[in-house]
């Protein structure tokens, strides 16, 4: 089967790469730009987990108004959602956002993952279904995930501000200190 990753460049999208490999399933990894002020370094992170594990990458850009964005960005998730189903309306099979528990972000829900699946499914007849794998993992559950799977957290990025070093101070760098995780430089 399929498996279409929406791919940040940080831990947890890395963690869907290398869980959905692990399965067996052809995976394809996809970064969307959307303006966020980090958008390089994340875009060139997603880029080296697409090398590393040999995947088919695709890069999707979007234009709208310059806007600051930190912590949780309201339909973000969605966003990046039907961006790609629009990207690639023939796809068939799971689309997969690596959103675990722990975090009070709406867009990261068993609500709003039931309610998305169903709309995905209403418009491809069931072709195909939002995966989120982690949705009732905490963030060290993930963190331990990409240990046991020697996922390579050398070439994520994290940090929400950037935008050429890691902040220090937003919600993602926090988790990525908090989880003892080297930051890349």
């Amino acid at each position: 089967m399929n498996a279409l990753v929406l791919l940040s460049g940080g831990i947890d999208s890395s963690c869907c790469v290398a869980f959905y490999r692990n399965m067996g399933h052809e995976v394809i990894g996809v970064f969307v730009d959307y303006g966020q002020p980090v958008n390089q370094k994340e875009e060139q992170s997603a880029n080296a987990i697409a090398d590393h594990y040999t995947i088919p990458f695709h890069i999707i850009r979007c234009s709208g108004p310059s806007v600051e964005f930190q912590g949780e960005i309201a339909g973000r998730n969605a966003f990046l959602v039907f961006v790609a189903l629009l990207y690639i309306p023939q796809f068939a099979g799971l689309l997969a956002l690596g959103i675990h528990s722990g975090t009070t972000y709406y867009d990261c829900s068993e609500h709003f993952a039931s309610h998305l699946g169903s709309i995905l499914e209403a418009y491809r007849n069931g072709e195909i279904a939002l995966a989120t794998p982690f949705l009732h993992w905490s963030k060290a559950m993930v963190y331990d995930f990409a240990a046991e799977h020697k996922v390579p957290i050398q070439l994520t990025w994290s940090c929400e501000v950037g935008p050429s070093n890691p902040c220090g101070r937003c919600l993602s760098c926090k988790d990525r200190e908090h989880l003892n995780v080297c930051t890349q430089e």
